[in-house]
């Protein structure tokens, strides 16, 4: 049974190539682990994002390279933890850097293979002229280049703190200042753009790449949602976000289209927590967004492709953001870029053969411009956090009504290990038990510090990392 399966693997896998899939990306913004219905969400549903996972695989061990905003979206852009191309954290509006012209994105990898591409959405991998998506493999572009807050009304900002919020199509600003009304709209608005791409390039291969800017702060829903859920407006944002997954998978019926079409859903990072009511929900998994704890990093993912992908299926197997880019090219037969990138094929994870393999012997977490805080074994059953600092909110009662509360600074002095087979909350500290374990992850932790630097090893780049794109002089 065990080289039946094997060889069973094997065929599925090369008859990918060559093929020419439609490839659509759905990826939130600060949306936690339960946040879905089909993750364990109860004060609404979400019937449309569950039936990618009726249809498809539900992969409950899906994480993202970094837990910010612009570092994810590198990486799920480029196959590389974010710190190897030189992008941490969130940039801002007055950032001077972006993604750099040599850097090769998802976007240009499918055009290899006549593909046409468009992102709608939140961009954040720079918003100068030469860091937009036209000019790194996308054919058309709409959305804001960066994240809804950063704008002059943050609550945690003096009024004027940030410049104007612009919203761009393709290179041109066509409104330079979105006002909270232009938000209520803009979940239908990312809808329409991106039902008119579907609709305009049906005949031929697309890659559609969906970034809301929901569920982040400040929390905006159109009037046909508003109050709908009676569950606060946090649910509400999540019923208008379903509600445009479900066009889409909608128009993709109705053009013929859903049986040639992979569909991959996620989110950018774990849920906001000092935001209580109007931030997400981790469940079970310890800590959020901005923090290498699994709160942070670990995301729901789901996948659909009729015929390639088992439907009705579930997964535990440990894949990254990074994975999606190699497996994405390796599907298509397309060539990987001819510098280093940090992501590998994980089709046969995907798929779930019984005697599968992880291709990684480790994933690494770096956070807060290049620290190395955690590394997890490639079958992503060890977990060794370094020793850092990270952010908590501690036993404070939860903020509402959209205004933060402060957390608090944490530290881990010495290394803890964590089973995330049997303790996924991260709640039991192992190291002693298994000081070889500990050894081994370590001893990883100084293959990356060599390879991408370490910040608080005081060794801020390592021999393979790049820099950013930089600001154009005028």
């Amino acid at each position: 049974m065990r080289l039946i399966s094997l060889i069973s693997s094997l065929l599925i896998t090369s008859s990918l190539f060559s093929a020419t899939p439609n490839i659509v990306v759905i990826y939130m913004d600060d949306m936690g682990y339960a946040d879905l219905s089909c993750y364990g969400a109860q004060a609404y549903q979400t019937p449309n994002i569950d039936r990618l996972a009726k249809e498809g695989r539900k992969f409950t061990n899906f994480h993202v390279a970094q837990a910010v905003c612009s570092a994810s979206r590198t990486a799920l852009l480029t196959g590389c933890y974010p710190n190897r191309v030189g992008i941490h954290g969130a940039l801002g509006p007055n950032s001077k850097i972006g993604i750099h012209n040599d850097e090769m994105t998802l976007a240009e990898v499918v055009k290899q293979k006549g593909y046409t591409t468009a992102t709608v959405g939140k961009w954040h991998l720079g918003h100068l002229p030469q860091f937009l998506p036209t000019k790194h493999g996308f054919d058309e572009y709409y959305g804001l280049p960066y994240s809804n807050d950063m704008w002059p009304y943050h609550p945690e900002m003096k009024k004027g703190g940030f410049p104007k919020l612009p919203l761009i199509e393709n290179d041109r600003v066509i409104d330079d200042d979105v006002t909270a009304e232009d938000q209520t709209h803009l979940t239908t608005d990312y809808t329409t753009k991106a039902l008119s791409f579907i609709e305009r390039h049906k005949d031929k291969p697309f890659f559609l790449y969906l970034a809301h800017s929901m569920v982040h702060v400040p929390l905006f829903v159109s009037d046909k949602f508003k109050g709908k859920s009676g569950k606060g407006l946090y649910a509400d944002v999540m019923m208008e976000v379903d509600w445009s997954v479900g066009q889409v998978l909608d128009t993709l019926d109705k053009n013929g289209l859903t049986e040639n079409t992979w569909v991959i859903f996620s989110s950018d990072n774990g849920p906001w927590l000092s935001y209580g009511d109007h931030g997400g929900s981790a469940g079970v998994l310890r800590e959020g967004k901005g923090t290498s704890w699994e709160g942070g990093t670990r995301v729901c993912g789901l996948m659909r492709w009729p015929g390639k992908i088992p439907a009705g299926t579930m997964s535990d197997a440990m894949m990254m953001t990074i994975d999606m880019l190699p497996t994405i090219a390796a599907a298509l037969d397309a060539e990987l870029p001819k510098h280093d990138i940090d992501g590998k094929n994980v089709w046969p994870l995907i798929i779930g053969g019984p005697e599968t393999k992880s291709p990684h012997d480790f994933y690494a977490t770096y956070y807060e411009q290049n620290q190395l805080q955690a590394i997890t074994s490639g079958d992503g059953k060890w977990k060794l956090q370094l020793p850092h600092s990270y952010r908590s909110l501690g036993d404070q009662p939860p903020a509402s009504g959209g205004i933060p509360i402060k957390y608090a600074k944490q530290d881990i002095t010495t290394p803890e290990l964590y089973d995330l087979y049997s303790d996924i909350s991260e709640s039991k500290n192992v190291a002693a038990d298994h000081p070889q374990i500990v050894n081994q992850l370590q001893a990883y932790a100084e293959t990356m510090r060599a390879e991408l630097g370490d910040t608080l090893m005081k060794k801020p780049k390592g021999s393979g990392t790049r820099e950013a794109g930089q600001a154009e002089k005028q």
